[in-house]
């Protein structure tokens, strides 16, 4: 029987696609899976195939291969043991992508602990929020971060150095992983997406199992593509859809290390001959707004995006420039992805702006408040059906007469930007601790370039200029990450509460609609 990677049309992922044929994809079976064997070690037959192909910021290009990988992991799963940790304890790194990255992401997962991956751009507030939450048994880092890293009480740091792999060295090149599918592998951040403070989604190593469904049918991927995700591997998209899902299918992936260019993108997508991209909309935004599109040969047959809608400026630029329609593919790190647009299908129509349709074998309605489906491009909640009941996914959603689902904005006050989801709590408290701000509401507001941007109203004890404004963004950036912090600030006497107290952020919101609204008039 063919498996489910010899298909491509909608028609046969209805028919074929189900969690029987999804495990016979795998070595490892209900009771026994590891992800870093799934992902790695079974690709790894001494040909030098390359597993992952990284396009430094600085212009370098670096090329690790799944033998390369293999040998280094199982060696950092003995340097682990020999180190005292043992299976369940956590490892966090905060790394760019790089050899040392691979080696402590499948190296932790092998021996049986928990890899947590950390974005590299947090500052001491948003590291520590992380680290008491999961409590790792030591950090990896480079040097740079080694320094704020050890201003957490307790925490182990080690420095990612040529040092540390030459220790890695001397041990055996193999470590037999003794993992059950149900054991957890993963804590995934999602950054305060739908919780007031950052928690860790716990994933099992069988999550590699379901996640198939967005890699076949989100991403489209197939044994032959060239794929690329430049999304940071510290989060969902970059870790499990750019990561995990095409080396599981022993498919070369790539992605991009340090400070994002779009033109630097551009060049690697055109030297590796990449055919199958999943990106952030902005990601697509940037390379429009570069203006060098033109100075590059483009190979795609496939393209993917998430994170938010993308504009219809940077959808024409999509269709005039590489000439395959962007896909939506859509859902969050606790629910995974549930909405897909079957990249690479020739009998499914792709929507311009449409989530397109579930996944196989899920259901997914749009509500009204009482519970009943809403009518065709009647606006409610977009609701999924698990096990035995709906759940909310926190947005707002319509359908059409043909089933495409389309978004039409967040139920919660999570701010999307740029691709990268923030929490208004979070960025609101970090403000709270400046000693001249008093009470800070953050809301989210249109932005030509990243979709959304943070923007905070803050009552504060002293003058509300410039010079003050930027001494806080900066203040905010340094403290949690660089992309977030509150692009715009407005200084205020006071803000709206509701009768409980509470900032009332939807009054806010409001009125940064109505002025937006008059501006455009």
């Amino acid at each position: 029987m063919a498996k489910l990677t010899e298909y491509t049309r909608f028609a046969d992922a209805q028919e074929h696609a189900n969690s029987k044929a999804l495990w016979e994809l795998f070595d490892g079976d209900r009771e026994h899976l590891n992800i870093a064997h799934e992902c790695i070690r079974r690709h790894a037959d001494g040909s030098g195939r390359a597993a992952v192909r990284i396009a430094h910021s600085d212009g370098g290009d670096e090329i690790l291969s799944f033998d390369q990988i293999a040998a280094g992991s199982a060696q950092f799963a003995h340097w682990l043991v020999e180190n005292g940790i043992k299976p369940g304890e956590r490892i966090a790194f905060m790394l760019e992508p790089s050899l040392p990255f691979y080696l402590s992401l499948f190296g932790a997962i092998t021996m049986g602990a928990i890899s947590v991956p950390m974005f590299t751009l947090f500052g001491p507030d948003a590291l520590k929020l992380r680290i008491d939450d999961c409590k790792p048994s030591l950090l990896i880092t480079n040097a740079e971060k080694a320094e704020i890293a050890r201003k957490i009480d307790g925490l182990r740091v080690v420095v990612a150095d040529e040092a540390l792999l030459a220790e890695i060295a001397k041990f055996p090149t193999s470590f037999e992983a003794k993992s059950r599918a149900d054991d957890l592998a993963v804590f995934q951040y999602t950054s305060g997406t739908t919780r007031e403070l950052p928690e860790a989604v716990k994933h099992t190593h069988k999550a590699l199992v379901t996640l198939m469904f967005a890699a076949l049918y989100g991403t489209g991927i197939r044994p032959g593509d060239e794929f690329f995700c430049p999304s940071s591997p510290a989060w969902g998209h970059g870790l499990w859809h750019g990561t995990l899902a095409p080396l599981a299918l022993g498919v070369t992936t790539g992605t991009f290390a340090g400070r994002f260019d779009a033109v630097r993108l551009m060049k690697g997508l055109q030297d590796y001959q990449i055919t199958n991209m999943s990106a952030a909309a902005t990601h697509y935004r940037m390379m429009k707004n570069s203006g060098k599109a033109g100075d590059f040969t483009f190979h795609f047959k496939k393209l993917s995006f998430t994170g938010e809608p993308i504009d219809p400026a940077t959808l024409e630029f999509i269709d005039q420039t590489f000439h395959v329609p962007a896909c939506s593919m859509y859902g969050t790190t606790e629910i995974g992805v549930v909405l897909v647009n079957y990249p690479g299908a020739e009998d499914f129509v792709v929507k311009p702006g449409s989530l397109g349709k579930p996944v196989p074998g899920l259901k997914l309605e749009v509500q009204r408040p009482d519970g009943k489906p809403t009518g065709p491009d009647e606006v409610g909640e977009l609701m999924l059906w698990r096990r035995d009941g709906w759940i909310t996914t926190k947005d707002r959603a319509k359908v059409d007469a043909e089933g495409y689902l389309y978004h039409c904005g967040r139920a919660d006050d999570v701010i999307i930007s740029a691709g990268w989801t923030m929490s208004a709590v979070e960025i609101e408290n970090s403000l709270l601790k400046h000693p001249n701000v008093k009470e800070a509401a953050v809301i989210g507001v249109p932005d030509a370039t990243r979709g959304q941007v943070a923007k905070a109203f803050l009552v504060c004890d002293r003058a509300g200029d410039e010079a003050f404004a930027t001494e806080l963004k900066n203040f905010t950036r340094e403290r949690l990450s660089q992309h977030e912090f509150p692009r715009h600030i407005e200084f205020v006497s006071e803000l709206p509460k509701t009768p409980a107290g509470k900032v009332h952020r939807k009054v806010l919101r409001d009125r940064e609609a109505a002025a937006a609204a008059a501006l455009a008039n």
